[in-house]
């Protein structure tokens, strides 16, 4: 290693203006997974990410004369807060050149620090190709978001406060990787002064450029790569940053979406703090590394590296926690298509809480139900469905597939020519276990059901889509029940988008 890079973090320029972020013990999480968990709370910084010191300490770094001319970056988010608020601070121009994916929050956080903003490319490498061309044609300096001595050191203060604020026993720091300048400063400095300190770099399944790149032992370029994570969605990692991960990390693994969500939650539920996907890597893979090692009593520290988020994304986050978390098993059952088979079906789910459920009526014989519960892990989930398989249900495993979590949950439905005269009600039900079976036993097997929507989103009730048939001369009585029952409801029989994609 030529550069001396203990000296060079030790050295860095970062407090000027980034703060030294807590090391928080996170209480709920360590009691659940028996192990000592640690976050490294990078996403308190004022720009909501560790980049602010890679970026302050290459500018502060810079000759007035270079300075003067103004600088540029290539950024998906993250690192263009970091060089816009260091350039604000000390009074030079900007230029921020940012993939049109980049989620708005931080395109509006570059502006509002007084940067010129350009959206170009859907990657990192489009807008970085730009950037880099933009540099050389003003004569201005380009600040590369990871791969520079100076922005390297910058980033490995973070390991410096690691050991300053823990000075007893750490087992491993998981840290999230994109072109590897969190990784390489951190791991550069941690290993010189602990180096039974494991360092372990965690990224997305399908973002693992420097997962690939050390195993091959020289850089791997993704043909693409995954957006969700968007903080460390790179497609080629950096010269330097891939030596000194080749060098200083233990070793690396990668985590899927659903665990990434996971993962947010298990932050919010710890600190009330909601970080982006790529902030919550660092706690995906110390999960996964203890359920694969069976790990116990050991400290690891996890680094939340960013919370800029767009709120919409939220969304997605929270539809795929429990199933990252393992707590919701998603399958597909086959039940007879008669009147009280549906109670029949629930009952056989052991009063478990259902999260979701979805039919159409298609076949005179048989229908097809998605269903999801509610469950301790997926060793439960897989323990219902085996038991609804015992009990003569055909049963499809849908937890771990991809189009049926994100298309087929959204489609299932569409006109039913079988469904005679049906009748359409939207019901609020108490969010509660057994209010579903509670509506099916009290309608008895009076009516069949041709459509039933529901989905758990976390409110105090639920919202049920129905429909049953009801011939002409049952509605009085069908009237009596929906009194009897005591459900809110609001019946959209005549509802227009019913009749165009229902009826």
């Amino acid at each position: 290693m030529s550069v001396d890079y203990l000296k060079k973090v030790l050295n860095a320029r970062v407090y000027d203006v980034a703060r030294e972020t807590r090391l928080q013990f996170a209480n709920k999480l360590s009691t659940r997974l028996n192990n000592n968990i640690w976050l490294k709370r990078e996403d308190e910084q004022d720009v909501f990410t560790y980049k602010i010191r890679g970026a302050y300490n290459k500018l502060v770094n810079l000759s007035e004369e270079v300075l003067a001319k103004g600088v540029v970056a290539a950024s998906a988010g993250n690192h263009a807060q970091g060089v816009a608020y260091a350039a604000q601070t000390i009074g030079c121009k900007a230029v921020i050149v940012m993939p049109v994916t980049t989620p708005e929050i931080k395109v509006d956080g570059v502006r509002s620090l007084g940067a010129e903003v350009q959206l170009v490319g859907d990657m990192f490498d489009d807008a970085n190709s730009h950037a880099k061309k933009l540099a050389e044609e003003n004569q201005m300096a380009y600040i590369p978001p990871f791969d520079d001595i100076d922005v390297i050191a910058g980033q490995g203060t973070v390991g410096f406060e690691i050991l300053k604020q823990h000075s007893g026993q750490i087992d491993a720091i998981f840290v999230p990787v994109g072109g590897g300048g969190l990784i390489a400063g951190i791991a550069s400095y941690i290993k010189q002064i602990r180096p039974e300190i494991k360092i372990i770099g965690v990224e997305p399944d399908n973002s693992d450029a420097m997962k690939q790149s050390v195993e091959k032992g020289e850089r791997v370029q993704l043909d693409r790569v995954g957006l969700f994570a968007d903080g460390v969605a790179v497609r080629l990692v950096g010269e330097h940053t891939f030596a000194l991960a080749r060098e200083f990390t233990d070793e690396f693994m990668t985590v899927d979406t659903d665990e990434i969500c996971a993962a947010v939650k298990d932050i919010f539920e710890d600190t009330r703090a909601i970080v982006e996907p790529s902030g919550a890597i660092g706690v995906a893979g110390i999960k996964k590394y203890i359920a694969e090692h069976d790990s116990k009593d050991k400290t690891y520290v996890a680094i939340n590296s960013g919370a800029n988020v767009n709120f919409d994304r939220l969304r997605h986050i929270s539809e795929r926690a429990e199933i990252g978390e393992q707590r919701e098993g998603i399958f597909a059952a086959t039940i007879p298509e008669r009147p009280g088979s549906f109670k029949q079906f629930c009952s056989s789910l052991s009063a478990r809480q259902i999260t979701e459920f979805n039919y159409r009526l298609a076949d005179p014989n048989t229908a097809h139900v998605y269903v999801g519960i509610q469950s301790r892990d997926y060793k439960e989930s897989k323990q219902v469905m085996d038991n609804l398989a015992s009990q003569g249900y055909e049963v499809l495993d849908l937890t771990h597939n991809e189009m049926a979590k994100l298309h087929v949950r959204h489609m299932v439905g569409g006109h039913a020519p079988l469904a005679d005269n049906e009748q359409v009600f939207r019901f609020i039900f108490p969010e509660r276990p057994g209010a579903l079976l509670n509506f099916l036993t009290q309608m008895g097997q009076n009516w069949n059901i041709s459509m039933f929507h529901y989905r758990n989103h976390g409110a105090d009730f639920g919202r049920v889509l129905i429909g049953i048939q009801v011939p002409p001369e049952e509605n009085d009585d069908f009237q009596q029940f929906l009194d009897d029952i005591g459900y809110d409801y609001v019946e959209e029989s005549d509802n227009p988008v019913y009749k165009l994609f229902l009826g």
